[in-house]
């Protein structure tokens, strides 16, 4: 029953009972009348009041969410004013006064939006009970940015990536998704990338030649030339010469900067056949990485950055070239976002923020070669090891397989992603923009969600 008709019923009993003659019954009911319509008559102002809040918590809702959008790169008075005007033009009713709203900004844990609004409701039956109006308030909170995103690119560079216009979508499919992490960093060290593009190796940098991670023994007999030494003796008036060739290695400082598959035949498997991301031991030969003077050298790695200008350098400087070893451009993005050899340790990570680690292979052709193997099989099992032991240390791996060849779907790179809806499979180069597009969504979602 509304509480209006409950009202009037009651009045109604109050005019019979007034009319009853048999003694103290109506003496009685005259004194509870009062506090009784003032209880019922609550029900009407409280019922009112509900229904004003109700309104004030929408308009604050969606003035936190508008506020949210740029509220980083506003002052606080701006703030303000911009909460009054988003507010005042979403909340409309005439039947409360001396509204007030106020808005704030924390950045202290992520970043935080706090509306607060205040308005007064007129009291039509609670002013028998000395209430004459009802002060109703909300709080509404938008909070993101508490998740910050460590995320590696590892891009295949290799010699088939020159087709169908592969390349040339890639940068520009990469360069949108660097557009896309950069907006959703509202400060410093929000998002970090590290991108490493690969063919059989992978370019850690020649300017690191005389770094204590670097194995040289398959580059020095491999670089360097015969240097003939002839030497004599006489023996009274004979002379006996003789000449011998000795291999000289080249100087360090002619490598190009490219690296093959880390390990040897006797090696641990975590280094070897597992591909595990441990450190370097300048001890232990097997754990350094092979230099190798790889003439399809693919464009310099960059380790994890926000620097968005160095990224985008890098991106237009990538060049199709080589054979591809997925495996290879895998463990070095892993090693990206935990350091080791090449890759700095990542700065330490705030309590106050969670931290989400991504990898994002994408490729465009079968595994073909890697330091031992010819045999995709082989170079397939490999990987499939390492997209195990990326998983189980907790990374998210999205995988791009770019098909526009009619190659089979690869089961290595649709059982390396994570779940999935993160493996995408491409039958055009254009379509790398709309995958990486989708991709970018997600992480920013991820990163700006509470």
């Amino acid at each position: 029953m509304r509480a209006a008709g409950i009202v009037r019923k009651s009045f109604n009993a109050v005019r019979r009972l007034i009319a009853d003659q048999q003694g103290n019954v109506t003496v009685i009911f005259a004194l509870a009348v009062v506090p009784m319509v003032g209880f019922v008559g609550a029900a009407v102002d409280y019922s009112h009041g509900n229904a004003v809040k109700s309104q004030l918590q929408a308009a604050a809702d969606s003035t936190a969410l508008m506020l949210s959008k740029d509220a980083a790169s506003l002052t606080n008075a701006q703030i303000q004013a911009k909460a009054d005007a988003y507010f005042k033009a979403l909340y409309t009713r005439t039947d409360s006064t001396g509204l007030t709203v106020t808005a704030t900004y924390k950045s202290d844990k992520g970043s935080q939006v706090i509306v607060n609004a205040n308005a007064n409701v007129k009291t039509d039956f609670m002013g028998v009970m000395g209430i004459s109006q009802l002060n109703i308030g909300v709080n509404s909170q938008v909070k993101w940015g508490n998740t910050r995103l460590r995320v590696a690119l590892a891009l295949d560079n290799t010699g088939s990536m020159n087709d169908d216009g592969k390349i040339d979508a890639l940068k520009t499919a990469t360069k949108s998704l660097l557009t896309q992490l950069k907006s959703a960093a509202s400060k410093d060290g929000d998002v970090l990338v590290s991108i490493i593009p690969f063919s059989k190796d992978v370019n850690v940098g020649k300017s690191n030649y005389n770094a204590t991670w670097i194995d040289w023994e398959q580059w020095d007999e491999e670089n360097g030339d015969d240097v003939n030494t002839t030497t004599c003796t006489k023996n009274g008036k004979k002379k006996k010469c003789t000449t011998s060739s000795t291999w000289v290695p080249d100087n360090h400082n002619k490598w190009n900067g490219c690296v093959t598959d880390r390990g040897n035949d006797n090696a641990p498997s975590s280094y070897n056949t597992d591909q595990n991301v441990m450190g370097v031991d300048i001890t232990k030969q097997y754990t350094k990485f092979p230099a190798e003077q790889y003439d399809s050298c693919p464009a310099q790695m960059l380790t994890l950055t926000d620097n968005w200008g160095q990224m985008t350098s890098l991106v237009n400087s990538m060049y199709p070239d080589g054979n591809t070893n997925q495996g290879i451009g895998l463990q070095h993005a892993w090693m990206s976002l935990v350091g080791g050899g090449p890759y700095p340790t990542p700065p330490a990570e705030d309590p106050n923020y969670k931290y989400n680690k991504i990898i994002i292979l994408l490729s465009d052709g079968l595994n073909t070669e890697n330091r031992w193997y010819n045999s995709q099989a082989s170079i397939d099992q490999r990987q499939a090891t390492t997209c195990a032991n990326i998983k189980a240390a907790g990374i998210t791996i999205y995988t791009v397989q770019v098909n526009t060849g009619g190659d089979p779907t690869q089961a290595v790179m649709k059982n390396c992603a994570s779940s999935a809806d993160k493996f995408f499979l491409l039958t055009s180069a254009n379509a790398m923009v709309s995958a990486f597009q989708s991709i970018g969504v997600a992480l920013s979602n991820l990163r700006i969600s509470q």
